[in-house]
């Protein structure tokens, strides 16, 4: 596949695909621990991972600097 984004949208991109995933996953788990392996559980999934996602990927493009940040105080630089 050829590349199509250009680089200056790669935090953007990351922040996008990161939250994606982990609210799905974090979102299904909690909905099969709430209500099981249901008929309704794909909808209700659906549902709370679009609403959780809406709101995961602003947070992940504010924090993740912070946290950036953070390890490069904590981490020791290779030499």
């Amino acid at each position: 596949m050829k590349p199509f984004i250009p680089s200056r949208l790669e935090f953007i991109l990351f922040g996008f695909l990161l939250s994606g995933m982990m609210s799905s996953i974090v979102t299904f788990i909690a909905m099969v621990q709430t209500i099981g392996f249901t008929p309704e559980l794909l909808l209700a999934w659906l549902e709370t991972w679009l609403s959780s996602w809406i709101v995961a990927f602003p947070v992940v493009l504010v924090v993740a600097p912070l946290v950036r940040k953070t390890i490069h105080k904590l981490i020791i630089p290779s030499s």
